[in-house]
């Protein structure tokens, strides 16, 4: 009989009893909720007369539809001031803890839940949200669910699910000058698709992957959901101990002790089989920059755009077509050098600290160039907190950007932060689909390092350029 992998040993300790049809009642040790998803579910909740049944293990957090103004209130943006309230309501009434508007640790629900120690390594985490993978870099089981699924988590503390596959991606070697962690996992979903993780749970391993910070770790996961995974995750090590050390809602003392035993047996046993795996050479990774209007429309900066008239099939060639049509490219092109409008550095992605000292170190110096609007979204308060200690905020200031408030942002484009008709945007964001940062929005993902040297550039530049 082979060994287990880290997931089946955190799948295995929280199923509760195995259903018809592959399906099983899994227990949820941790519950998020915010306030585009979840009213609704209170809403259900409370028209049955049905209690939360754990309430102190739910968490609700205002960050989607939230202005990001300096001095910003729950009114400031109008179009989410109902929805704000609602879930204020919500957790008032059924005794749950809420970090709100100006609550210190407010931020986006997927930074603070690991910035707070919220989610932990072994535990299974779910909220509204598909990009609740992030939490995985922590080595939590963690997934997005619909509202109907809200509502049975507030109501039993479990969740009816169809237990995933296995699958393994092993980054192996050093990465390159300018490459980081957002172009691993853009590479990767380049090569194998934006369906190739639809059911599967996704093991992250490998030497480069132990080699990343755990800010790195979160951003990997974080796109699980762009390869059409729910689950995508990196076991626990050192790093993660380290990094848990001292965190608002961490263990502690006695009860740390016998934490660090457990998290200490979530990995993968050698003998462990997956379903699929595959190995990703990180020599072959250069800064990578979308094309199209999918993750998996990306390249490196060298290459030139993909002619689809050589694209194997005719769905293939219709949708890189449509994806070239839409942003005003050309088959065969270079995007090095092509002229943008907008930078947005933020989003649950990369808006940690890590990100914002990458960013700070191209920015230094020089100025947004004319004609550009670059906005920088730490992705939480103490993000935001600690680069205006350390000065970060003072270079992206002086620098021409606009330093904003914690919160979704102009990734999601339902809080008034928006890419104007028809102009294009560096962003590092997770999402690039039509119409995501606004009508007509023309959006090219990129890492941090790369989105500021566009906007100091006024153009997508290679910002190994910048590092010489």
């Amino acid at each position: 009989m082979s060994g287990l992998t880290a997931f089946d040993k955190i799948w295995n300790a929280h199923a509760i009893r195995e259903l018809p049809d592959g399906y099983t009642l899994l227990y949820v040790d941790r519950h998020l909720t915010h306030e585009v998803t979840s009213p609704r579910a209170y809403s259900a909740l409370e028209k049955k007369n049905i209690p939360v049944h754990r309430p102190n293990l739910t968490l609700a957090v205002e960050d989607h539809i939230l202005s990001t103004e300096v001095g910003r209130d729950h009114e400031t943006y109008k179009g989410g001031t109902d929805f704000i309230l609602a879930q204020r309501r919500s957790a008032a009434r059924h005794g749950i803890k809420l970090i709100d508007v100006h609550n210190p640790d407010q931020g986006i629900v997927h930074v603070i839940a690991h910035e707070l120690g919220i989610a932990l390594p072994g535990m299974t985490l779910a909220c509204g949200d598909s990009h609740t993978c992030t939490l995985g870099g922590m080595g939590t089981v963690a997934f997005g669910i619909g509202t109907s699924q809200i509502e049975q988590v507030l109501a039993t503390q479990a969740i009816t699910l169809r237990k995933p596959l296995r699958m393994r991606v092993s980054f192996n070697g050093h990465l390159g000058v300018g490459v980081t962690p957002k172009d691993m996992i853009l590479y990767l979903i380049s090569q194998l698709g934006v369906d190739a993780g639809a059911g599967y749970a996704i093991e992250f391993a490998g030497s480069a992957i132990r080699d990343l910070s755990m800010e790195g770790r979160f951003t990997i996961c974080n796109m699980s959901a762009e390869m059409g995974a729910r689950i995508g995750f990196v076991a626990p090590d050192s790093k993660t101990f380290e990094y848990l050390a001292g965190r608002k809602y961490s263990p502690k003392n006695q009860t740390l002790d016998a934490a660090l035993e457990h998290w200490a047996t979530l990995c993968s046993d050698e003998d462990a089989e997956f379903d699929r795996e595959f190995s990703i050479d990180c020599g072959k990774i250069e800064p990578q920059i979308t094309w199209g209007t999918t993750p998996g429309q990306s390249i490196n900066i060298s290459e030139p755009v993909p002619d689809p008239s050589k694209f194997p099939d005719e769905r293939a060639r219709n949708v890189a077509t449509r994806a070239l049509d839409y942003m005003a490219l050309s088959p065969n092109s270079f995007l090095l050098g092509l002229p943008i409008e907008n930078v947005f550095i933020g989003s649950c992605n990369n808006s940690r600290l890590e990100d914002l000292r990458a960013a700070a170190s191209i920015i230094k110096g020089r100025k947004v160039a004319n004609g550009v609007r670059a906005i920088i979204v730490p992705g939480s308060s103490r993000v935001r907190h600690d680069a205006e200690r350390e000065g970060l905020s003072e270079i992206f200031k002086t620098a021409g950007f606009e330093w904003r408030e914690s919160a979704c942002s102009m990734c999601a484009a339902v809080n008034g932060d928006k890419v104007p008709d028809g102009e294009r945007c560096v962003s590092t964001s997770n999402r690039n689909f039509e119409g995501r940062q606004g009508r007509n929005s023309r959006t090219h993902l990129a890492s941090p390092l790369m989105a500021a040297a566009a906007a100091v550039t006024g153009r997508i530049t290679d910002v190994r350029a910048l590092l010489v």
